[in-house]
């Protein structure tokens, strides 16, 4: 005679337990997930906000150029990359860096926390390069 294999007792208490921790596990994944998705963008903001500010200074700092045209490729550059909203407190200003002549391209923007959207005027980089001269 065979007998019926019956299930302990407690397995019968922890029915629907591996449903919540699958929900919660992979609750805490996407958040996780979505967390470093953040970072990143955050990064790649400032990486390209802060390399447009380096070329614009670069683009500056050549003998038969101005300041204006150096602001306004740092815009160029960040309008194409990031998008208008990134771009409006560029300002540049010649300076000293290291004991030479410098041009200096300082951008203010946002900070990206949410998506692109975030802290107004969180973000703020410099872009620095050696001012050519005529003589």
């Amino acid at each position: 005679m065979l007998r019926e294999a019956r299930a302990p007792a407690r397995a019968s208490s922890e029915s629907g337990s591996a449903v919540a921790e699958f929900v919660m596990v992979a609750s805490l994944l996407t958040v996780l997930t979505l967390g470093v998705m953040q970072l990143a963008l955050a990064l790649h903001v400032r990486n390209t906000v802060l390399d447009a500010a380096a070329e614009g200074a670069r683009y500056a700092s050549l003998a038969d150029s101005s300041l204006a045209e150096g602001a306004a490729r740092t815009r160029d550059l960040i309008q194409t990359a990031v998008g208008p909203d990134y771009a409006r407190g560029v300002t540049a200003s010649y300076g000293s860096e290291a004991g030479f002549p410098s041009v200096q391209m300082r951008v203010v923007t946002r900070l990206p926390l949410l998506g692109l959207f975030g802290i107004d005027r969180g973000l703020e980089v410099e872009g620095h390069a050696a001012r050519e001269t005529a003589e």
